[in-house]
């Protein structure tokens, strides 16, 4: 079995976004040589998360409302003592930061309309993203 690691830098611009990095998985996984096995992603970070789903503006919205309705910023923590981002920090502890996923013929299998989205809540920063793919 082969495997084969990629780490990607990118930066986000703003306290709360949604950015699609799907071409940036996709072309890494292409790039692996590996045409079926396992790709798994990782988000290295606390206080953002890694979801698949819809690449649109309205739903990234709605995903940014409906976690600022679960934990708003101004949520009177106990971390918020420490360092302010209590919020990004439960957010991302319920999403979670990693998705495991099947490669066949040199394609992540992937639904129509799922997209690698990163959900920033403690911007803007610049970040990372490890892509590691194991195979033939």
């Amino acid at each position: 079995m082969k495997t084969w690691f990629k780490e990607l830098s990118f930066s986000t611009s703003k306290a709360r976004e949604v950015i699609d990095l799907t071409s940036k998985v996709t072309s890494a996984v292409r790039e692996s040589g590996i045409k079926n096995g396992l790709l798994i992603v990782q988000l290295p970070h606390a206080t953002a998360s890694l979801v698949l789903n819809e690449n649109e503006s309205g739903l990234k919205q709605d995903l940014l409302n409906k976690l600022d309705d679960f934990a708003p910023v101004r949520g009177g923590y106990q971390h918020d003592r420490i360092d302010d981002n209590a919020h990004a920090h439960l957010k991302s502890a319920f999403i979670g930061s990693s998705r495991v996923l099947p490669i066949a013929d040199g394609r992540v299998v992937r639904g129509t309309w799922q997209s690698f989205l990163v959900i920033e809540q403690d911007g803007p920063r610049t970040r990372r993203l490890a892509i590691f793919v194991m195979g033939e």
